[in-house]
């Protein structure tokens, strides 16, 4: 959308060439030489920007700026300015004025002024946006294995707290709803989420990102930008993916988890910030350290407390109640449901992409199937692919021979392995009971 720019100044001459010069910087300009009117031409068109003369015959810039601040309290308000109405300026962006340009004024640092006043309301939408996001259903966790309930603890007890939170996991495991669920249990929730992903963006831009930039730091640096932290303070940040960043910037990220500042890239003015650090990975940081890809003191930095997110093939009985969930959210009116042998399909799955996986894999069903319920048939080819190949045990006998014993051994320790330790489960996932289970687990002397 082409910003809107409404200009209220009783001198035609003005408003002219303010609408000239803005026009040719591709904005839609609107112009009114009286305060009322301008006031009700903001009601109009929705401007993106206002810029007010402070003097005008009917009421006063100061009266036009509270008036426009009733309607809309975020909208940018740029005031003009003689020299002796300086100090009345200063009162004005006391109110809430965005900026103030004094005449005579030259038409490019105009310009400057609105593309910054611009850029900080973008900011802000984007901020508000997220914090809408974070209210919506979907960002919960969802699931009652033993293995989520842990993790569900986990973010209540941290939540209220402002320790940094590492949070570790396979991707597509969640890692991201269980940051954003540790803000909405903090006395942070009214505050900012910000979220900057540490593996999409080049090192050069990626300091800029996090820390900002003044104007000039750079080529195309035009004006003054505020970084993600800068943004979150007094809220949260997240550093998703935090392994892959560059070990230049973790020199420069772990000064700000010690002493909670920073400078812009190109400024010297040295920015406190308030700002709960969540970060996550789902590679091993303790190989990276080994390797020199990840510095070990920023590790026990982040690491003040970690949350490890269970892959799904570890939490299987979470599956139909994500199911359910992900069929609500892409079929709001319910006309849709899941048969029962496409729901034992999607449990015996082991579900390499996780949750993410599962998502896509329920979002295609709705697409295709005609009728009310979805079968086998329409799930994605992989999960009937993997159902062929493994509905019978596979057994790959050496010429050697083997010890029955050992073959025995293996495969309870496999079942344990895939039933996250828990006894019942595993007696179940073999057919057997629990108390077999356990002689057998202490004939094989298997202690868990």
């Amino acid at each position: 959308m082409i910003p809107r720019i409404l200009v209220i100044d009783d001198e035609e001459r003005m408003c002219w060439a303010l609408e000239r010069a803005l026009s040719h910087e591709g904005y839609q300009v609107v112009t009114s030489t009286r305060g009322l009117q301008g006031i009700e031409m903001a009601l109009e068109t929705e401007p993106s920007t206002v810029i007010v003369d402070l003097k005008m015959p009917d009421i006063d810039g100061i009266e036009v700026l509270k008036r426009l601040k009733s309607i809309n309290p975020k909208i940018p308000v740029i005031m003009i300015t003689a020299h002796g109405t300086i100090e009345t300026a200063i009162e004005a962006m006391k109110i809430g004025a965005t900026d103030y340009i004094t005449k005579p004024f030259k038409l490019d640092e105009l310009k400057v002024q609105v593309k910054q006043a611009l850029h900080l309301s973008n900011l802000e939408n984007e901020v508000n946006f997220l914090r809408q996001e974070l209210g919506k259903k979907y960002g919960k966790m969802i699931g009652q294995s033993d293995a989520i309930k842990e993790v569900i603890l986990l973010i209540q007890q941290v939540a209220k707290t402002n320790a940094t939170v590492l949070i570790t996991g396979e991707s597509g495991t969640g890692k991201e709803v269980a940051a954003v669920e540790i803000h909405k249990s903090s006395n942070r929730a009214n505050m900012p989420f910000v979220a900057v992903n540490c593996a999409a963006l080049p090192e050069q831009l990626l300091e800029s990102e996090l820390f900002g930039h003044e104007k000039g730091a750079f080529t195309g640096a035009t004006n003054r930008k505020k970084g993600r932290f800068e943004m979150a303070d007094k809220g949260t940040i997240l550093l998703d993916e935090i392994g892959d960043m560059p070990i230049s910037m973790q020199v420069k990220l772990l000064r700000v988890l010690q002493e909670r500042c920073f400078e812009r890239v190109g400024g010297t003015e040295t920015i406190q910030i308030d700002v709960r650090v969540i970060a996550t990975t789902n590679s091993e940081l303790s190989a990276s350290i080994s390797k020199g890809t990840f510095r070990e003191d920023l590790y026990y930095r982040l690491n003040v407390m970690q949350i490890k997110m269970p892959p799904l093939r570890l939490r299987k009985d979470d599956i139909p109640l994500l199911v359910n969930h992900f069929l609500g959210k892409f079929d709001p009116s319910h006309t849709k449901k899941i048969s029962p042998d496409a729901m034992k399909i999607l449990t015996r799955y082991d579900w390499p992409g996780n949750i993410r996986e599962l998502q896509n894999a329920i979002e295609r069903p709705l697409i295709v199937c005609q009728n009310n319920e979805i079968l086998p048939v329409h799930l994605p080819s992989e999960l009937l692919n993997n159902l062929k190949e493994t509905s019978e045990p596979i057994i790959n006998l050496p010429e050697a021979g083997f010890s029955l014993e050992e073959l025995e051994k293996r495969l309870f320790i496999k079942a344990l392995e895939k039933n996250n330790y828990n006894q019942t489960k595993t007696a179940k996932y073999l057919g057997i009971s629990r108390p077999t289970l356990l002689y057998r687990m202490n004939k094989h002397g298997l202690k868990f």
